[in-house]
């Protein structure tokens, strides 16, 4: 119980610390580059990613159905301004959280993270994992901007992480040839079977501005994952040396 304890207090400390610290970053980073992407999306009608298949496939309206103002048809959100910055601090840091818990347990089969030091080497692992592998078939979206079937994409973004994952693990923890090789095949096959993709590339945001939004997602991923694993390793260093002191001073 002590050990399911403390692994769920590091993991929400470390969640708040990296949450935070990503909403601030954000705030900065990508949040005005989506509200320059809002501007295009309201002049060009808007563009809903998870519908599109949806709206092919359903059937047309009856004629004397009456419009529904496109006001009812969004759904709520919240307002620019502080408002939008606490939903997305509480936002990042649940998944924050949820990340550290899977950042810890899993190392916990490796020995655990001793150290800060090796928090970063772990940090830079779930970046790879969650971030880089995923983003290299399914880069960032802004407003308006065409997609594939969400349900599509969010299969192959989870295999492509589960893929990823299971290959670093095998090339840092299994040294053998075999293995090796079978991990770079894991690694390598979610972007040989490749990402869905829209029907239409189509978009009225500016190219330069995607590609501003992408640096900015990928840099500020990147320091969350170095921040999670550095307060993850710290925390757990620091409470795996309290527990040794304790069994010290009872000997």
């Amino acid at each position: 119980m002590t050990l399911f304890r403390n692994v769920v207090f590091v993991a929400a400390i470390a969640g708040l610390v990296a949450g935070i610290a990503l909403a601030c970053m954000q705030a900065y980073a990508t949040v005005p580059l989506i509200l320059q992407a809002e501007v295009y999306e309201t002049a060009g009608g808007g563009h809903d990613h998870g519908a599109a298949s949806a709206e092919t496939a359903a059937p047309a309206a009856p004629a004397t159905q009456q419009a529904v103002p496109a006001e009812e048809e969004e759904g709520w959100a919240p307002a620019d301004g502080a408002e939008r910055f606490l939903y997305n601090v509480l936002a990042n840091v649940v998944t924050g959280i949820g990340f550290a818990l899977v950042l810890v347990a899993i190392s916990e089969f490796a020995g655990g993270i001793a150290s800060w030091r090796q928090g970063v080497f772990w940090g830079l692992a779930g970046f790879g994992v969650f971030t880089l592998a995923p983003g290299l078939g399914l880069p960032p979206e802004l407003p308006a901007m065409p997609a594939a079937d969400l349900d599509a994409r969010q299969v192959w973004w989870v295999a492509t992480a589960v893929a990823t994952g299971a290959g670093l693990w095998l090339i840092a923890f299994r040294k053998s040839l075999p293995l090796t090789l079978l991990a770079v095949a894991l690694i390598v096959a979610p972007h040989i079977v490749g990402a869905p993709q829209p029907d239409s590339f189509e978009s009225p945001i500016p190219e330069g501005l995607h590609h501003q939004f992408v640096v900015a997602v990928t840099v500020t991923n990147l320091v969350f994952w170095l921040l999670l694993g550095a307060v993850v390793g710290g925390l757990r260093g620091w409470f795996s040396g309290e527990a040794a002191r304790l069994r010290d001073s009872f000997a």
